[in-house]
């Protein structure tokens, strides 16, 4: 990944498009206005904002907000975006209610040195998802060099990640995303032992490949989440009503026994008669009842967990060990993000990504006790894989 970054570009006076993650979610405040509900995405923006503006440049930020079908949807508008970043910066942000045309154009030409606009959503375009060059041209037409700051869609060849490269001089990671490769790099190349992996999630499906690049430097690799009963399963343990992967269950024995002992599995369970925050439930040990479903780890795999992580000195996490979004299965969760605060806390360097397993960090205000906090799940888990990521491949080698 010896790309350009930010560090190696002449800032000064230039335009810089700067592709950034602002997918964001919005919520609506007392008075019934859109409001920015959790930015810390925003806020990771911002070192490299910063340096286009000490350097006197105009900073042309882009990104995409949810899901509109390819053309505008008021509901994914990035203006209450742009209202929060200039809270954020303390300095005005333009905001451009078109991402490319003569409106755009214009503006960017008007804008005064040290600025910043925010154009508006990319996938108000069909050109964006579609990487149409027509559309990249466009884009790059605004600016003298390109600055991708968003690793959380660095996994996609879209126009405004990876097809504007191709009409652009001069292309660089940005700080945020040079943090990233640097970080995950740690785990893949010579990590420090012991290096245990957590996995978690719904499906197995989703981590094979994770799985497979990840056996041969990990000493133990501990799998939580419904991901854990389609193994159970395949292993011939009874996991009752357990969402499984049927087409799965061989390839998931074969990968259990090529770890040759690394891969742990649960050894008890929180089990619940239904998939109801409301449903009772009770914790067991081995094989799970006819009629019930697990819905956590049970205790006694939390404390064999968590004393493999008080050891390591290299920890990866990516997805939750339960239903996390409901209270009564997310102890689990929540105990294996504190335990591996308490890991760094004693020199390990820990790595945690995925929606679920950074919002058990945050919520549990464990953040700034994680060595890093990735800010794209599904570009860590590709990148775990070795994947080549389109976003940063299309960058000017360094």
């Amino acid at each position: 990944m010896a790309k350009l970054s930010i560090d190696d570009l002449d800032l000064q006076g230039k335009r810089v498009l700067i592709r950034v993650d602002f997918n964001v979610p919005l919520k609506e405040d007392e008075d019934g206005d859109k409001v920015v509900g959790d930015d810390s995405r925003v806020r990771a923006a911002l070192p490299t904002i910063r340096a286009v503006l000490e350097a006197q440049g105009k900073a042309i930020l882009m990104s995409h907000l949810g899901r509109p079908k390819g053309e505008p949807d008021p509901a994914f508008s990035l203006a209450p975006v742009a209202q929060h970043l200039e809270s954020l910066l303390d300095a005005r942000v333009r905001f451009a209610s078109n991402t490319v045309g003569e409106a755009v154009e214009s503006t960017v030409r008007s804008m005064p040195q040290a600025s910043v606009l925010l154009l508006e959503n990319t996938r108000f375009e069909s050109g964006e998802r579609e990487n149409d060059p027509a559309f990249a041209r466009r884009l790059a037409t605004l600016a003298d060099v390109y600055v991708n700051d968003a690793f959380g869609t660095a996994h996609r060849a879209h126009a405004s990640t990876e097809g504007v490269t191709r009409f652009m001089e001069r292309s660089a990671m940005g700080t945020l995303v040079k943090r990233e490769i640097d970080q995950l790099s740690r785990l893949l190349e010579d990590p420090a032992k012991p290096f245990v992996a957590v996995l978690g999630g719904a499906k197995v499906s989703d981590k094979i490949g994770v799985i497979e690049n990840l056996l041969p430097r990990v000493d133990h690799l501990l799998i939580g989440g419904a991901m854990s009963y389609t193994f159970l399963k395949a292993l011939g343990h009874n996991v009752g009503q357990s969402r499984i992967e049927e087409p799965k269950l061989e390839q998931a024995k074969a990968l259990y026994e090529k770890a040759d002992g690394k891969i742990v599995l649960p050894s008890d369970h929180v089990a619940a008669e239904a998939f109801d925050n409301e449903a009772s439930f009770e914790t067991v040990s081995g094989d799970i009842p006819p009629g019930t479903m697990g819905l956590d780890i049970g205790p006694e795999t939390v404390a064999t967990y968590r004393d493999l992580l008080m050891k390591a000195q290299t920890i990866v996490w990516n997805g939750p060990m339960g239903v996390f979004e409901m209270s009564n299965f997310a102890k689990g969760t929540n105990a294996i993000a504190e335990a591996i605060a308490e890991a760094t806390d004693e020199g390990a360097f820990s790595v945690v990504g995925g929606g679920d397993s950074v919002a058990a960090i945050v919520e549990a205000g464990f953040e700034d006790r994680i060595s890093h906090v990735s800010t794209g799940g599904g570009a860590m888990l590709e990148f775990l894989e070795g994947k080549e990521l389109p976003g940063i491949a299309a960058l000017c080698d360094a």
